[in-house]
């Protein structure tokens, strides 16, 4: 009898040590009640509580990766658009995390929904899929707001999907085509005048360089005969300077020989003089007589 009531209290003590002893990790902390009051935080090691009348609550202090389901949201400019984000937070506090609210994590999926669609709503599509960042964190300061009072510290925000209408996509795939073309001719006509602007320089060299012109041509006719074809051609401004050529050789020839240039012209030409058939008589009035 006395071997079964040792046991029985053998026992009892064991599952009343096993009920104490309380083992709280690293990355937790512990909120005991006493009697239903909160006797305040316990750090993570061995922790030894009263059974009954103790309770002893853990709370993990790990960032926690809460993903926002897509919402149906309509921007400032009357557009549909369908947003999903994601939110990392953690518990700084953790006995408000138990005593302030109920379920924290549901709370906070609720808050999150709400703010994504109040922020985004107050932001036009431009602006939606151009300022992120700003979005990001002006979701995040709400948050904050709210839940600092439950013992949770939101890290970061970030917009995950922005869906758009298919009319939409098609709107903004011609806007960007155009965009495109409108850059691709304003690059074309700033060619096309860094190009006249280069020609008229060139032009002006060869006025003050006339044989830089027949240089330019000669070039012109040894890339032509590169491929050893048989047609011959001569530009017109090389036949013109043929002719000015062989004006410019007269002019020296003259110049070299001035005294014959000017027996030449000193010495005067006597005109032949031609009587027409039928003349009057010399002196005795008698005409003379036509041969036939």
């Amino acid at each position: 009898m006395n071997a079964w009531i040792t046991a029985g209290i053998v026992v009892l003590v064991v599952l009343f040590l096993g009920m104490s002893v309380k083992v709280i990790k690293q990355y937790e902390q512990g909120v005991l009640f006493r009697l239903g009051r909160v006797k305040g935080p316990r750090m993570p090691g061995l922790r030894l509580i009263i059974p009954v009348v103790d309770n002893l609550r853990r709370v993990s202090l790990r960032i926690i990766t809460l993903p926002i389901q897509s919402q149906g949201i309509i921007t400032r400019d009357n557009v549909s658009v369908d947003v999903s984000a994601v939110a990392y937070f953690r518990v700084v506090d953790a006995v408000k995390s138990v005593v302030a609210i109920e379920n924290v994590y549901s709370a906070i999926d609720q808050i999150a929904q709400t703010t994504l669609r109040k922020v985004v709503g107050q932001h036009s599509l431009d602006q939606t899929l151009s300022e992120t960042d700003k979005i990001n964190v002006d979701i995040r300061k709400i948050l904050d707001v709210n839940t600092l009072e439950w013992g949770v510290e939101v890290t970061l925000v970030e917009l995950k999907d922005i869906q758009l209408p298919d009319t939409m996509k098609r709107a903004m795939a011609r806007q960007a085509e155009a965009e495109r073309e409108k850059r691709a001719k304003i690059i074309n006509a700033e060619g096309e005048s860094m190009a006249a602007a280069a020609l008229g320089d060139a032009s002006d060299t060869m006025m003050d360089h006339p044989l830089a012109l027949q240089l330019r041509n000669l070039q012109s006719l040894v890339e032509i005969g590169v491929d050893k074809n048989t047609t011959v051609v001569f530009p017109a401004p090389l036949m013109s300077t043929i002719g000015e050529l062989g004006s410019f050789l007269t002019r020296e020839a003259a110049a070299a020989n001035p005294q014959a240039d000017v027996s030449t012209a000193t010495t005067p030409t006597q005109p032949r003089v031609t009587r027409p058939a039928q003349e009057e008589a010399p002196a005795t009035g008698e005409p003379v007589p036509t041969p036939r």
